[in-house]
């Protein structure tokens, strides 16, 4: 494939993929690109180089090592110097202007950067935790873009980023081939991968979560089988795809917590075939399999865990992506919303559409909120008085989508989204209502 894909050149373009979420895939652009039995051939096919990308240390166990191979045109190793590169909004933990805040927090949507912003430019963060250099702990942002990554690419070195679009369709063009995701989709770009992002709408907005940890993973299923939750074949992968650009771009990469750039005299997305199981991926949370209770009482959230980054300490993850999608509540005799809780663990939600069913109003789509850890929340004094009423039928929840990144440590909540314009400075007064009922 030879020069930039433009937006209105995607109308005819197809787009495949292989599915099975940590498999070995291998793909090719051209046939005959993709050694046979070799990792590393003397000579490469059609005067590829041979290049490894080891996104885990080499002697990590078999069944968490990952890693692929890929034959480009041109190896990495060809790019001139970077330099520093300043961005207002973005930043990483250890956060330097911040706090550990035992406040309820709240924000509506982000509006639109000021200025044309693409992916990179419109990244805000919100809280962070861990130590990039430490590789331990999560940040979380808001990306907000108003136009494509033309000539210029990204890639971040100090996590993976689990994309969660909100408004808008992306592109994202990758070193291993091409992935589409919008709203309802999740992607997860490893840690490494070069990148940029093609708009298909005239915005987009949506969350990330920079995984500093280890890398997502599917959570084990212990008493629920075999069977549930998010199932490995469902996550699709992209087949190679490649750029073959001569001309001057900018690659941006994220290092030790700050950017840095470089002028390249190629794109970076040269890679004309691949194998390995360290590779970007998509998941459409529709296909996520809800679990339930079909008696009595409310599960914990755990259930909704469609991925995990696991920490040192079994259990207490570093971050786990949870997602709460359309079902049925049938529990009898049962409080059906989110009980009121303090949890060790730090929770930052968000709502991709439709309306969350532990809040009646203020929690809305692009919107954010973190309740850290001890600090007392659940349902709003509405939501506590109508499900504490109402008729104990059936009950499908439809036509919405919310998630929450939960994480061990206290998530840093920045000197920005302390200050910003669309925080909610009243968040508490949901609670106000709640009124004493005591009879004993």
């Amino acid at each position: 494939m030879t020069g930039t894909m433009r937006p209105e050149a995607l109308a005819g373009t197809v787009l495949d993929y292989s599915a099975g979420f940590g498999n070995e895939h291998h793909s090719e652009a051209v046939p005959g690109a993709l050694p046979v039995g070799r990792n590393s051939p003397q000579r490469a096919p059609l005067g590829l180089y041979a290049e490894q990308h080891s996104a885990t240390a080499f002697t990590e166990p078999r069944a968490g090592n990952r890693r692929s191979w890929v034959y480009r045109i041109r190896p990495s190793a060809a790019h001139p110097p970077f330099r520093p590169l300043s961005h207002e909004f973005l930043h990483s933990a250890p956060l330097t202007a911040g706090a550990a805040d035992p406040n309820r927090l709240r924000w509506d949507a982000p509006p639109r950067p000021e200025h044309p912003a693409d992916f990179v430019d419109g990244l805000f963060t919100v809280c962070a935790n861990g130590n990039v250099l430490h590789r331990t702990g999560v940040a979380l942002h808001w990306y907000r873009a108003t136009r494509s990554m033309e000539d210029r690419y990204f890639t971040d070195a100090d996590g993976e980023l689990l994309l969660v679009p909100e408004l808008g369709r992306l592109l994202l063009q990758t070193e291993y081939g091409r992935l589409q995701v919008g709203p309802g989709e999740i992607a997860v770009i490893g840690r490494g991968i070069r990148f940029r992002v093609t708009l298909l709408d005239d915005a987009a907005r949506g969350y990330v979560c920079e995984n500093y940890g280890q890398p997502f993973t599917l959570p084990e299923l212990g008493p629920i089988g075999a069977n549930g939750l998010a199932g490995p074949r469902d996550f699709l992968y992209p087949v190679a795809a490649f750029e073959d650009r001569e001309e001057t771009v900018q690659v941006v990469q994220k290092y030790g917590g700050g950017l840095w750039a470089a002028d390249y005299d190629h794109s970076p997305l040269d890679v004309v075939a691949w194998h390995g199981n360290h590779a970007p991926y998509k998941y459409d949370l529709a296909r996520f399999t809800v679990l339930g209770t079909v008696s009595f009482d409310h599960p914990d959230p755990s259930i909704y865990t469609v991925l995990t980054s696991p920490s040192d300490t079994p259990g207490q993850a570093n971050a786990d992506f949870v997602v709460f999608p359309p079902r049925w509540l049938v529990g009898e005799d049962t409080f059906r919303p989110p009980w009121y809780h303090r949890n060790v663990m730090s929770e930052f939600m968000g709502l991709v559409k439709g309306v969350y069913d532990a809040k009646a109003e203020g929690f809305v789509p692009g919107g954010a909120s973190l309740h850290g850890m001890w600090s007392a929340h659940g349902p709003d004094a509405e939501t506590f008085e109508r499900a504490s009423s109402q008729e104990l039928v059936p009950q499908k929840i439809e036509d919405t989508l919310a998630f929450m990144v939960e994480t061990r440590w206290p998530l840093l909540v920045t000197d920005q989204a302390h200050a910003a314009p669309h925080r909610q400075p009243g968040y508490d007064t949901v609670w106000s209502g709640l009124h004493r009922h005591f009879t004993g």
